[in-house]
Protein backbone atom coordinates (compact mmCIF):
# COMPACT_ATOMS: atom_id res chain seq x y z
CA UNK A 1 0.00 0.00 0.00
CA UNK A 2 1.17 3.39 -0.75
CA UNK A 3 2.66 5.36 2.06
CA UNK A 4 1.74 8.93 0.88
CA UNK A 5 -1.91 8.94 0.76
CA UNK A 6 -1.59 12.34 -1.61
CA UNK A 7 0.19 10.40 -4.20
CA UNK A 8 -0.71 9.52 -7.38
CA UNK A 9 -0.32 6.25 -8.85
CA UNK A 10 -0.30 4.80 -12.28
CA UNK A 11 -3.03 2.26 -13.53
CA UNK A 12 0.04 -0.36 -13.86
CA UNK A 13 0.48 0.10 -10.10
CA UNK A 14 -2.67 0.70 -8.73
CA UNK A 15 -3.90 -2.53 -10.70
CA UNK A 16 -0.96 -4.54 -8.75
CA UNK A 17 -1.66 -3.05 -5.14
CA UNK A 18 -5.10 -4.00 -5.66
CA UNK A 19 -4.61 -7.48 -7.43
CA UNK A 20 -6.45 -6.90 -10.11
CA UNK A 21 -5.68 -6.47 -14.00
CA UNK A 22 -5.14 -2.99 -15.57
CA UNK A 23 -8.42 -3.58 -17.92
CA UNK A 24 -10.50 -4.09 -15.26
CA UNK A 25 -9.25 -0.58 -13.42
CA UNK A 26 -10.33 0.96 -17.03
CA UNK A 27 -13.71 -0.63 -16.63
CA UNK A 28 -14.21 0.37 -13.10
CA UNK A 29 -13.25 3.62 -14.21
CA UNK A 30 -16.02 3.99 -17.13
CA UNK A 31 -18.59 1.97 -15.12
CA UNK A 32 -17.95 5.22 -12.04
CA UNK A 33 -16.38 2.42 -9.57
CA UNK A 34 -13.23 4.04 -9.56
CA UNK A 35 -12.13 7.56 -9.74
CA UNK A 36 -9.01 8.77 -11.94
CA UNK A 37 -7.30 11.81 -13.15
CA UNK A 38 -5.74 12.99 -16.29
CA UNK A 39 -1.96 13.74 -16.24
CA UNK A 40 -0.34 16.18 -18.89
CA UNK A 41 0.37 13.24 -21.00
CA UNK A 42 -3.90 12.86 -21.05
CA UNK A 43 -3.11 9.13 -18.66
CA UNK A 44 -4.89 7.92 -16.25
CA UNK A 45 -3.86 8.55 -12.68
CA UNK A 46 -4.99 6.80 -9.79
CA UNK A 47 -5.15 8.71 -6.07
CA UNK A 48 -3.57 6.44 -3.58
CA UNK A 49 -6.82 7.37 -1.19
CA UNK A 50 -8.69 5.38 -4.35
CA UNK A 51 -6.91 2.40 -3.82
CA UNK A 52 -6.86 2.73 -0.28
CA UNK A 53 -10.45 2.47 -0.17
CA UNK A 54 -10.81 -0.45 -3.02
CA UNK A 55 -8.32 -2.67 -0.90
CA UNK A 56 -10.38 -2.48 2.30
CA UNK A 57 -11.91 -5.82 2.76
CA UNK A 58 -14.40 -6.63 5.46
CA UNK A 59 -13.65 -7.75 8.95
CA UNK A 60 -13.84 -11.36 9.14
CA UNK A 61 -15.48 -12.63 11.69
CA UNK A 62 -13.49 -14.18 15.46
CA UNK A 63 -13.33 -18.02 15.24
CA UNK A 64 -13.83 -17.05 19.11
CA UNK A 65 -12.07 -20.47 20.08
CA UNK A 66 -7.88 -21.16 19.76
CA UNK A 67 -8.93 -23.29 16.59
CA UNK A 68 -8.79 -22.06 12.86
CA UNK A 69 -12.41 -23.18 11.60
CA UNK A 70 -14.81 -20.00 11.46
CA UNK A 71 -17.99 -22.41 10.36
CA UNK A 72 -19.41 -23.54 13.64
CA UNK A 73 -23.01 -24.41 13.75
CA UNK A 74 -24.48 -24.90 17.48
CA UNK A 75 -27.57 -27.30 17.51
CA UNK A 76 -28.93 -30.20 19.06
CA UNK A 77 -28.04 -33.98 17.69
CA UNK A 78 -31.02 -36.07 16.16
CA UNK A 79 -29.85 -39.29 15.61
CA UNK A 80 -26.53 -41.32 15.64
CA UNK A 81 -26.54 -44.57 13.92
CA UNK A 82 -23.20 -46.33 15.25
CA UNK A 83 -22.55 -49.34 12.72
CA UNK A 84 -18.61 -51.00 13.20
CA UNK A 85 -15.86 -48.08 13.50
CA UNK A 86 -17.63 -45.26 11.99
CA UNK A 87 -21.08 -43.10 12.70
CA UNK A 88 -23.41 -40.92 11.43
CA UNK A 89 -24.47 -38.31 13.62
CA UNK A 90 -27.38 -36.41 12.42
CA UNK A 91 -27.37 -32.75 13.89
CA UNK A 92 -29.84 -29.99 13.58
CA UNK A 93 -28.79 -26.70 13.83
CA UNK A 94 -31.43 -24.08 13.82
CA UNK A 95 -33.70 -24.80 10.29
CA UNK A 96 -30.88 -27.01 8.70
CA UNK A 97 -29.92 -30.58 9.10
CA UNK A 98 -25.74 -31.69 8.95
CA UNK A 99 -24.62 -34.84 8.80
CA UNK A 100 -21.22 -35.76 10.20
CA UNK A 101 -20.03 -38.87 9.36
CA UNK A 102 -17.55 -39.56 12.45
CA UNK A 103 -15.57 -42.83 14.21
CA UNK A 104 -17.20 -44.22 16.74
CA UNK A 105 -15.10 -43.65 19.32
CA UNK A 106 -15.85 -39.95 18.92
CA UNK A 107 -19.28 -40.72 19.72
CA UNK A 108 -18.60 -42.38 22.59
CA UNK A 109 -16.29 -39.85 24.04
CA UNK A 110 -18.31 -37.08 23.31
CA UNK A 111 -21.17 -38.98 24.68
CA UNK A 112 -23.31 -37.83 21.32
CA UNK A 113 -26.87 -39.22 21.69
CA UNK A 114 -30.04 -37.61 20.64
CA UNK A 115 -31.32 -34.35 22.51
CA UNK A 116 -27.51 -33.38 23.49
CA UNK A 117 -26.18 -30.10 22.24
CA UNK A 118 -23.38 -29.75 20.18
CA UNK A 119 -21.80 -27.60 17.15
CA UNK A 120 -20.92 -28.81 14.15
CA UNK A 121 -17.48 -27.32 12.77
CA UNK A 122 -17.19 -27.40 9.50
CA UNK A 123 -13.50 -27.07 7.89
CA UNK A 124 -13.80 -28.09 3.86
CA UNK A 125 -11.36 -27.36 1.30
CA UNK A 126 -14.62 -27.76 -0.95
CA UNK A 127 -17.75 -26.27 -0.42
CA UNK A 128 -20.69 -26.28 -3.34
CA UNK A 129 -23.72 -24.26 -3.63
CA UNK A 130 -26.83 -24.61 -5.56
CA UNK A 131 -29.32 -22.01 -6.79
CA UNK A 132 -33.10 -22.36 -5.75
CA UNK A 133 -35.37 -23.03 -8.93
CA UNK A 134 -34.76 -25.06 -11.78
CA UNK A 135 -34.07 -23.10 -14.44
CA UNK A 136 -30.30 -22.41 -14.99
CA UNK A 137 -28.75 -18.73 -14.34
CA UNK A 138 -28.73 -16.58 -17.93
CA UNK A 139 -25.88 -16.66 -19.43
CA UNK A 140 -24.48 -20.60 -17.98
Amino acid sequence: MPAAPSKDLSLGEAAKALGVSVDTLRRWDKAGRLRTTRDAQNRRRVPAAEVQRLARRPARHRTGTGGSARNRLPGTVRSVEVDGVMALVELEAGPYLVTAAITRDSVEELALAPGVTATAIVKATSVMLERDGSEPPAGG
